[in-house]
């Protein structure tokens, strides 16, 4: 643990366009910086750095932090790896915590793994480059693949001799036995108890870290022996773990992270042929099931995954395995299927670049329509096997996490499934009782009705549950119209809390105030970065010296530092539910924010205010939209209950409106 006056001296040392500049070209206009933004494609410089303000934006594609978060951003590594290796850069020396002697046993071991691990795989290259028997057997098969010198090189692979040469080599150089049984690299036999080479007589792919470090090796062999597996593949030991790494995930991140999408492919040759195509963000899950750790490191690059599987049966249900595990993680999913006996291997060596990249952009489907349309080739019109279908559909369709992009799918299940709109609604009904039995357990009709209808209007805010029907639930856009009204009102809260949350405010400060008040009204914030903004701020607003605005401009978490640097200079919007007209000019001054306490006093009460507007009048549309549908469907209790319901909305609405217009027009 990197102790916090040193994490202090590491940022007041190191100048932003200095770091920056070890990886970018930058010119200087005026008092900032511009160059090409490194995390997408652009021709015209959209990327700032402020020198004055030690942070970096980019108005091209939203990207901001400080000089840390670039480093965890383009290195795609983690905090601690990036004050490092900041600080090396300015000699800063880290003195870590006192470890205790396990502690200290544990990372010793840990790091000759990662030795021994390093030395093998230069000895495996050597092996492919330099001697007789790696050239005319490792380095054949690779031409013969159609992999090129630059390929090799960059992918680091290697080849093991057929006689045990590792094992004495490995103890010439002075690794012992223990580190290389521990990383799998050697073996004991069971038939004489000798050490033998876990990976001889195959080429060798290393595996490696998303910073670069050799965790593990996967081997191939060459020539077909009887018992003996195709590939041979590192144990899990105290540096590796199957389950926790992606193959080419180095060489890809920044790929990955400039395009904003990842191929996720089966095995090491098929991501090695693709960046022989010239498409480099691509990754494998190694020839095994995709795992929820891997689902993790992808996500922390991209929102979007394209799954490549083989157009085989095997490739097929891959496909749909991985499907569900993405969509849990809040990813968006395409699909692709090669021919029937094609792999990415195969069919990319069978066209050429240009046509290969052509193939994938044109039969990229959405994961919905691919499931949907495949599951169904088997249903044909049997009615059982359709409702499996819907059944199969709805599992995978209540994992995903944004209610507007759920709702969308649900309709194109229904399109698809040739669905009337009472089926749909069912659809609907029974797709939020399957969320509403995953997440909280409840099981009555009755609860899970009170649920679905609390779950369908909220979005970034949930408020008090209101009066409801049996029957209430919709497909309809309407009910999320408004979050981007939602989210400024938010917004604008977040952006005071962040400048000004340390500020004297009434008997407490700005920032106590803001929570104080959502708490009171049952006010949640449903966006997790937002919660642990809130969260953060509870917890440390008592620290000596706390600054709010450098809290959270230099926090260590980079989603939220990421969010405050775009927020500090943002212009505060006034909510649209109001007329421009009406505000007048000694409520907004010209940065549109306010320059002392007494402007906090009567703008953060407005900020709430008008939050509190914007849900009333969401639950407002809601309410009518349930009113319309109790009376076609005859329901007079719910009708009276539900009208009373608006009228009490309609009071709170000109109270609130009431108070608003004191405070412009004052």
């Amino acid at each position: 643990m990197i102790p916090r006056e040193t994490i202090d001296r590491i940022y007041a040392t190191a100048k932003i366009e200095d770091v920056i500049g070890d990886y970018m070209s930058l010119r200087r206009r005026g008092a900032n910086l511009w160059g090409n933004c490194p995390f997408h494609d652009e021709k015209t410089p959209s990327f700032s750095v402020s020198p004055a303000k030690g942070i970096f934006k980019c108005f091209g594609c939203g990207k901001a932090g400080n000089a840390v978060n670039f480093v965890m951003e383009y290195e795609q590594c983690s905090y601690a790896d990036a004050l490092k290796q900041i600080a090396r850069k300015y000699h800063i020396e880290i003195q870590e915590k006192e470890m205790t002697d396990e502690e200290r046993q544990q990372e010793n071991e840990r790091e000759s793994l990662f030795k021994v691990n390093e030395w093998a795989n230069k000895w495996f290259q050597e092996q492919l480059w330099d001697t007789e028997e790696g050239r005319n057997i490792g380095l054949s098969y690779f031409i013969q693949r159609g992999l090129r010198e630059d390929i090799i090189r960059k992918f680091q692979l290697g080849y093991s001799p057929e006689k045990n040469a590792l094992y004495p080599a490995a103890h010439k150089a002075g690794y012992k036995d223990e580190f290389l049984n521990k990383t799998g690299l050697c073996g004991i036999s069971q038939h004489d108890g000798k050490p033998y080479d876990r990976f001889r007589d195959r080429v060798i792919f290393p595996i490696f870290t998303v910073s670069g470090k050799v965790v593990a090796f996967a081997g191939r062999i060459l020539k077909q022996k009887e018992h003996t597996g195709k590939y041979v593949n590192s144990p899990d030991s105290a540096i590796y773990s199957k389950q926790n790494e992606l193959y080419g995930l180095f060489q890809a991140k920044q790929a990955i992270a400039k395009q904003q999408m990842c191929y996720l492919v089966e095995g090491q040759m098929d991501v090695i042929s693709m960046h022989i195509a010239g498409i480099e963000n691509v990754v494998s899950s190694g020839g095994t099931a995709l795992t929820h750790r891997q689902v993790l490191l992808l996500h922390r690059l991209t929102e979007n995954v394209t799954i490549l599987y083989d157009g085989d049966s095997a490739g097929i249900h891959a496909a749909l395995r991985g499907i569900d595990m993405l969509l849990e993680e809040g990813l968006n999913i395409k699909v692709v299927l090669l021919p029937e006996g094609e792999d990415p291997d195969s069919y990319s060596r069978k066209l050429n670049a240009v046509d290969f990249q052509k193939y994938l952009h044109d039969n990229s489907q959405d994961f919905i329509r691919f499931k949907t349309n495949l599951l169904l080739q088997d249903a044909a019109s049997d009615p059982i096997k359709r409702n499996s279908v819907i059944k199969d559909m709805l599992q995978s369709i209540s994992l995903i996490r944004d209610k507007i992009l759920r709702g969308r799918y649900l309709k194109d299940v229904a399109e698809i499934m040739q669905m009337d709109q009472n089926r749909a609604l069912a659809l609907l009904k029974k797709c939020n009782q399957i969320i509403n039995e995953r997440l909280s357990g409840k099981t009555t009709d009755k609860e899970n009705d009170t649920q679905t209808e609390n779950d369908e209007t909220k979005n970034i805010v949930t408020t008090p549950s209101i009066t409801t029907t049996e029957n209430n639930n919709f497909i309809d856009d309407i009910l999320f119209k408004d979050n981007d009204i939602l989210d400024t009102n938010i917004r604008n809260i977040l952006q005071v809390l962040i400048r000004y949350g340390h500020m004297p405010l009434f008997d407490s400060n700005v920032g106590q105030y803001i929570i104080d008040s959502l708490n009171e009204d049952n006010i949640n914030l449903q966006n997790p970065i937002y919660n642990m903004v809130l969260q953060e701020f509870t917890l440390h607003q008592n620290d000596p010296d706390f600054d709010a605005e450098q809290f959270f401009k230099f926090h260590q978490n980079a989603d939220i530092s990421q969010l405050a640097i775009q927020l500090i200079p943002e212009p505060y919007e006034r909510s649209k539910i109001y007329s421009r007209q009406n505000i007048s000019e000694n409520v907004r001054t010209e940065t549109n924010m306010p320059t002392d306490a007494d402007r906090l006093s009567d703008l953060v009460p407005q900020l709430i205010y008008e939050l509190q507007l914007t849900i009333v009048k969401q639950r407002k549309t809601y309410i009518q939209h349930a009113l319309k549908h109790a009376q076609e469907n005859r329901q007079e209790q719910q009708v009276m209950e539900l009208l009373q319901e608006d009228m009490r909305l309609k009071n709170i609405e000109k109270q609130l409106a009431k108070l608003l217009g004191n405070r412009i027009l004052s």
